[in-house]
C-alpha cells in the first residue's frame, strides 16, 4: 500500500466545502472525503506549527515531548536518555516516520518545515527530503511540482509514504493575482457583523482588527507586495477582501492537490493509496479579535480537518468523536499492523476500529495547550470549551477564565463563565486531573508550559517586549489603554526585571505600579 499525507498549513475545517462551508473552496478534497471518512472533531493537542507537528510525529503531548513554544524556552525536544549513544535512540525507535520505515515504507517529505523552525528532529526517518527553500513562503505551484516529479518516477512502486506540505492559506495571502478571486461574488461568513468589527477595533491585541498583520501597522511596501491584503479591518468590505484572500489560498492549495490526485489515478495506483488530508492548526478569522493567525487554545486554532480514504477504509462516513492529532499516528501504525512497535510512553491512542468498521472510538474529553502567542490551556468536553489563560499575550479581549458553548456559538462570541459556574467547575476539575496525571508519568520535573510562563513568556510577544508593545498601544489606542495593558502584566514584567538583574528599574517600576 502507498500513503500520501497532504499537510495543508493553517487550514480550518469549517472553510472546506466538504465540512459545510457556503463557498466551494475545496472540490478536489471534497471528492476524497466522499470516498472515505471525514472527522468532525479532530484537534491538535498543542499549537501552533512546531508544537503541533512535534506532537504528531512523537505521538506525545507537548507536556511530555517538551515542545510548546516557537523559540526561547521549551522549543526543543527533551532528551529522555541518561546518556547520548552513537546515535540518539529516542528518535529512531519512537517517532512516527521511523516506525513507518521499520514497517518497510520508503519515506519522503516535500516541505520547508524543518528548516523554517530549525526542527531537525522532523527529518528523522525520512529517506528523501525536498525543501522548496522559502521557509514557508512557498505557494503550491512551487511545492507540488517537486512531489509530482517524485511520483512520476516512483509512484508505481509499492510501500511509500509521501508527506506534502502546502502553505497557501497561511498569511500573508499570496496566491498569484492571475489566479483571480473565485469568491468575488460570494458573501463572507454571516456570523461577523459591522458591530463586532467596530468593537474589535477598540480592543488592543496583536493581529487584531486594527493591526491585522503584526503587533503594529505595516509599511506600504508590504501591501504592494501582497495586494490581496487590506491594511486593516475597518468594516465588512475589508473583511470580505481579507477572507477572500484566505479562502482563495485554500482553493489554490486544493487546485494543486488535485494535480497529485490526478497523477495517482493516471499511474493506476489511486485505489491502492491511503490518502490522509489534515493540517497543523486552524486559523482565527475574527474570533476573539484575532484575524489571520493562530494565537489561542480555542476551538478555532485547535480544530483541524482530517479526511482519510483508501483500501480497507469505510466509505462515506462522518465521525463525530473527539480525537487528538497524535491519535492519527497511533492509528496509522496500528492500521498497518505495527502496534507492537509503538512505545508504551506514547500518549496517542488508535481509532483503528473507526477506519475499518466505522465504530465510534473517541476520547471523553480533550485538553488543548498553546504557548506561542499566549499561554493557555483549554478543555473540550461535551458541548463546552473552557479556556484558562495564564498569559494573555497582550490581548485585551481575554479573561482569566472563559466558557463557550461551541455547539450553539462556534465563533466564541459569548462568554458563559459567569452564567454556568458548575460547568466551569467541571472543566477545571478535568484540566487539573489531566495535568496531574500527565506530570505524574512525565520523565521531567517541570511542565514546559509553566516553564515558558515563568521564563520567556510566549515567543511572539514575550515579557521583555511589554513596554515596546505598550508604546504601540498608546499610539493606536491611547494612553488609557496602555496603562490598562501594563496593569494587567505588572507582576510578570517586574519579575522579568528582577531576573534580568535590572534592580534599579525594578524598584522604580514597583513604586510606580504599587508592587511589593
Amino acid at each position: 500500500m502507498r500513503i500520501l499525507y497532504l499537510d495543508i498549513d493553517t487550514l480550518r475545517p469549517d472553510h472546506l466545502s466538504s465540512y459545510g462551508y457556503h463557498r466551494e473552496t475545496s472540490p478536489n478534497i471534497d471528492a476524497v472525503a466522499r470516498e472515505g471518512i471525514r472527522f468532525n472533531r479532530f484537534y491538535a493537542s498543542d499549537t501552533p506549527c512546531m508544537p503541533s507537528r512535534a506532537a504528531l510525529f512523537t505521538g506525545r503531548f507537548g507536556i511530555h515531548n517538551g515542545i510548546v513554544n516557537h523559540g526561547f524556552t521549551a522549543s526543543d525536544l527533551q532528551v529522555f536518555e541518561p546518556l547520548r549513544f552513537f546515535n540518539n535512540r529516542q528518535s529512531p525507535l519512537t517517532q512516527l516516520v521511523t516506525l513507518l520505515r521499520r514497517l518497510g515504507y520508503y519515506t519522503v517529505s516535500v516541505s520547508p518545515f524543518g528548516e523554517r523552525h530549525s526542527a531537525w528532529w522532523y527529518y528523522d526517518g525520512f529517506r528523501e527530503m525536498y525543501n522548496p527553500g522559502k521557509g514557508g513562503m512557498e505557494t503550491a505551484d512551487e511545492v507540488v511540482p517537486l512531489a509530482l516529479k517524485w511520483l512520476e518516477t516512483n509512484g508505481k512502486d509499492d510501500n511509500w509514504f509521501l508527506h506534502v506540505n502546502l502553505w497557501d492559506p497561511h498569511t500573508p495571502y499570496r496566491t498569484p493575482m492571475e489566479y483571480g478571486n473565485p469568491f468575488e461574488d460570494s458573501p463572507p461568513p454571516h456570523w461577523i457583523t459591522e458591530e463586532i468589527i467596530k468593537n474589535h477595533r477598540e480592543l488592543y491585541g496583536p493581529h487584531s482588527a486594527r493591526t491585522t498583520h503584526d503587533l503594529r501597522d505595516m509599511p506600504e511596501e508590504f501591501f504592494q507586495r501582497y495586494p490581496r491584503l487590506p491594511r486593516s479591518i475597518e468594516g465588512l468590505e475589508d473583511y470580505k477582501r481579507w477572507i477572500d484572500g484566505y479562502d482563495t489560498g485554500i482553493h489554490y492549495a486544493d487546485h494543486w492537490a488535485g494535480k497529485i490526485f490526478d497523477l495517482l489515478k493516471r499511474l493506476g495506483v489511486w485505489e491502492d493509496t491511503l490518502v490522509i488530508i489534515s493540517s497543523d492548526h486552524g486559523e482565527n478569522q475574527g474570533e476573539l479579535n484575532v484575524y489571520g493567525d493562530h494565537q489561542l487554545a480555542d476551538d478555532i486554532t485547535h480544530r483541524i480537518p482530517l479526511i482519510i480514504k483508501g483500501p480497507g477504509i469505510k466509505e462515506g462516513l462522518v465521525d463525530n468523536e473527539l480525537h487528538y492529532n497524535i491519535d492519527l499516528s497511533a492509528t496509522l501504525i496500528d492500521f498497518l499492523g505495527g502496534w507492537d512497535l509503538t512505545p508504551q510512553f506514547w500518549d496517542a491512542k488508535p481509532f483503528t476500529d473507526t477506519l475499518k468498521a466505522g465504530r465510534p472510538n473517541g476520547r471523553p474529553y480533550l485538553v488543548l495547550s498553546h504557548c506561542v502567542w499566549s499561554i493557555q490551556r483549554s478543555v473540550r468536553f461535551g458541548r463546552w470549551l473552557l479556556i484558562e489563560t495564564y498569559d494573555d499575550g497582550c490581548k485585551e479581549i481575554l479573561k482569566p477564565t472563559m466558557l463557550f458553548d461551541i455547539e450553539s456559538d462556534p465563533h466564541e462570541l459569548v462568554d458563559l463563565s459567569e452564567t454556568y459556574p458548575d460547568i466551569v467547575k467541571e472543566g477545571k476539575v478535568l484540566l487539573e486531573k489531566w495535568v496531574s496525571e500527565n506530570m505524574s508519568n512525565s520523565l521531567f520535573d517541570e511542565d514546559p508550559l509553566i516553564a515558558t510562563l515563568h521564563n520567556s513568556g510566549p515567543y511572539h510577544i514575550p515579557t521583555y517586549q511589554l513596554m515596546d508593545y505598550g508604546d504601540t498601544v498608546r499610539k493606536i489606542w491611547g494612553e488609557e489603554k496602555r496603562e490598562k495593558l501594563i496593569e494587567r502584566h505588572k507582576e510578570q514584567y517586574h519579575r522579568y526585571l528582577l531576573k534580568s538583574y535590572r534592580y534599579l528599574e525594578a524598584v522604580e517600576f514597583s513604586r510606580k505600579y504599587r508592587l511589593r
